[in-house]
C-alpha cells in the first residue's frame, strides 16, 4: 500500500478486467468482444472526423449521437445520455441516484463492477443469493430499497429476466432508481426501453461494445426520463464535461445509422451461439440458457480452474472466477464458427 493513498481507496479491491494479450497467438474468448469488424460506415465516419477539427473539443452534449439513438428507440433526445462506455455511465449513476444511508441491492452473481462501485462511493449494499438454477430471485429485489441494479441479461450467467419481472421490481421500488444494465440485450432478450415513459425511476444502460463491434471506441448510453438524465449530466459536468471524444461520437452515430449491418452481426453471433450450445451439450457439458454473446459452461466432475488452464495451454482464453459458488464454471465469449469449433475440440480433449 502506498503511504500517499487516501483512506478512501486503501481497502478497495478494484475490478479486474479480462486479459488483453499483447500478441495474437490466442483465440480470445474472455472479454465478450464482437468477433466481427464494425460497419464500414463507422470507419468512414471516423476517417472523415480525423481532420483539422481534432484541435477543437468535441460536442459535450453528443447531440448527433443522442439524436441517432433516440430516433432508433422511439425516444426524445432529452431522454438519452452518452458517456465513455457503459461503465462510466454506471459509475455516474451510482453517484447520482444512490445515497450512503440507503441500501443498494443487486444479485450475488452479476457484473462484478457493481460492488466495486458501491465500495468506492461509500454505499451500503446487499447481494441477494441466486436461485439454484442461477436465475435472478426477483422477489428479493422487491421492497423499499435505496436502489436496484439489474443486469439483464445477467452476466456472467447469460440468463435474462422477462419484462414482467423488470416491471415487478420497478413497481416494488417506486422511490428508488432501478438501473437495468442491458449490455447484452441485442442477442435475444427484451429491452426495458419501452417502459421508460411509464416508470420515472427506470434507467436503462446500453453499450456499443458488443453488438455494434465498437469496444475500442468506448461509447455507452443511458435512457430514462429527463430528470434522471439531468442527474447524470450533473455528475458528468462536475468531473469532466468532455467524456466522449469526437471520433467516438462520429463512429458510434454511424453505427446507429447502419441497422442492417447491426442486425446481421446479431444474427451471426446468435447462430454460432446456438450451434456451440448443441455441440457442448452433445459432449455432456452443462450450458446455461443464454441470451447474450457468451456461454456459462461447466463439466460435471471437472474443476473450472483446470479447464481454464488447459484451454490457455491450447491457445484459448476464457474467463473464470475464483469464488466458491461459480468456481467450476467458465464464461466463454462467442467467436467465429471456426474459433468455437476449436474451443469445443479443446474442451473435449481436456475431459478425456
Amino acid at each position: 500500500m502506498n503511504q500517499y493513498w487516501s483512506r478512501r481507496i486503501r481497502d478497495i479491491v478494484p475490478y479486474t478486467p479480462g486479459e488483453q494479450p499483447k500478441d495474437r497467438k490466442f483465440i480470445k474468448l474472455n472479454t465478450n468482444e464482437c468477433p466481427y469488424p464494425p460497419s464500414p460506415r463507422v470507419v468512414e465516419a471516423i476517417q472523415e472526423a480525423a481532420g483539422e477539427c481534432l484541435r477543437l473539443y468535441p460536442d459535450p452534449e453528443c447531440l448527433d449521437l443522442r439524436t441517432a439513438i433516440a430516433r432508433r428507440e422511439g425516444l426524445d433526445v432529452s431522454q438519452v445520455f452518452c458517456g465513455n462506455g457503459s461503465d462510466e455511465i454506471l459509475a455516474f449513476a451510482f453517484q447520482a441516484f444512490f445515497n450512503p444511508d440507503r441500501e443498494v441491492v443487486f444479485p450475488s452473481i452479476t457484473y462484478s463492477f457493481y460492488p466495486v462501485y458501491a465500495n468506492f462511493f461509500g454505499l451500503k449494499f446487499r447481494e441477494v443469493p441466486m436461485n439454484p438454477d442461477f436465475s435472478i430471485p426477483i422477489d428479493l429485489l422487491c421492497g423499499h430499497n435505496g436502489g436496484i441494479v439489474l443486469a439483464n441479461p445477467n452476466a456472467p450467467t447469460g440468463i435474462a429476466a422477462g419484462l414482467d419481472a423488470v416491471e415487478k421490481v420497478l413497481t416494488a421500488n417506486p422511490d428508488a432508481v432501478v438501473i437495468v444494465d442491458e449490455a447484452y440485450i441485442d442477442f435475444g432478450a427484451d429491452s426495458a426501453v419501452g417502459l421508460i415513459d411509464r416508470y420515472p425511476n427506470l434507467l436503462v444502460v446500453q453499450t456499443s461494445s458488443k453488438s455494434r463491434a465498437l469496444a475500442g471506441l468506448r461509447v455507452g448510453w443511458a435512457m430514462g426520463n429527463p430528470g434522471l438524465i439531468g442527474g447524470l449530466r450533473c455528475v458528468r459536468d462536475s468531473i469532466n464535461s468532455y467524456t466522449v471524444d469526437r471520433l467516438a461520437q462520429a463512429g458510434a452515430a454511424a453505427a446507429f445509422r447502419d441497422e442492417d449491418y447491426f442486425q446481421g452481426i446479431c444474427r451471426r453471433v446468435i447462430n454460432t451461439r446456438e450451434r456451440t450450445v448443441r455441440a457442448l451439450k452433445d459432449k455432456n457439458f452443462t450450458v446455461l440458457s443464454s441470451q447474450t454473446n457468451f456461454l456459462f459452461v461447466s463439466c460435471p466432475g471437472r474443476a473450472g480452474r483446470a479447464l481454464l488452464d488447459g484451454l490457455r495451454e491450447r491457445g484459448i482464453l476464457v474467463r473464470w472466477w475464483d469464488r466458491p459458488d461459480i468456481q467450476d464454471w467458465l464464461r466463454i465469449s462467442i467467436g467465429t464458427d471456426e474459433e468455437m469449433d476449436a474451443l469445443v475440440q479443446a474442451l473435449c480433449e481436456l475431459i478425456v
